[in-house]
């Protein structure tokens, strides 16, 4: 993240010194002098890949049986500890317990922004982020649903999860291993 920060601070820089005629020309050539271009390059390459790997792994635990508090594949999960034990897993980040709470923890997006990797949030206990899933691409996600089923794989078009889907969020990180609070959806009482 702080590498991403600078690179923008780098180009936010070298762009107040082209000449607007040139900007483009001046602009690809600093970038490249400076390396900074295979930097980005490498960049997007490592965040896709985490990205993949983290719906690999959690493709893995298809069939995992719901259990409510569950936060492992011995026990089984529920929706929160899936996403949880996934993100700490995979990734190496540590998200809060409750499904409202990764909410409030987490980047608010729009929902054509969707990447895998990012979570959807449902509600389906008629109260808003009571159920979490992972978005693994194509409109679709994976979560552990409820008593009685399984780590599973739909599709959020369907009638059930598009009149429940409530919201999208990414998940970025504060170089600590925690997540950051998302800054217009956290609630100062969940931090």
């Amino acid at each position: 993240m702080r590498i991403a920060l600078l690179i923008t601070s780098l180009l936010v820089a070298a762009s107040a010194y082209a000449a607007p005629a040139d900007a483009p020309d001046d602009m690809s050539r600093f970038l490249s002098d400076k390396g900074l271009l295979s930097q980005m390059d490498q960049m997007r390459q490592k965040v896709t890949s985490k990205a993949s790997d983290l719906v690999v792994n959690a493709l893995g635990f298809l069939g995992v049986p719901y259990q409510r508090g569950g936060n492992n594949a011995e026990t089984g999960f529920d929706c929160s500890g899936f996403v949880k034990a996934m993100y700490e897993q995979t990734v190496g980040l540590i998200l809060p317990r409750k499904a409202e709470q990764q909410a409030a923890a987490t980047q608010q997006i729009d929902r054509s922004e969707l990447q895998p990797g990012d979570l959807v949030f449902f509600n389906t206990l008629r109260r808003a982020f009571s159920h979490v899933g992972i978005y693994i691409g194509d409109g679709k996600f994976i979560h552990s649903p409820k008593p009685g089923a399984q780590v599973r794989v739909e599709n959020m078009g369907i009638s059930y999860w598009s009149h429940r889907f409530d919201g999208a969020r990414r998940v970025t990180t504060a170089g600590n291993g925690n997540a950051i609070l998302g800054a217009a959806t956290a609630d100062p009482a969940q931090r």
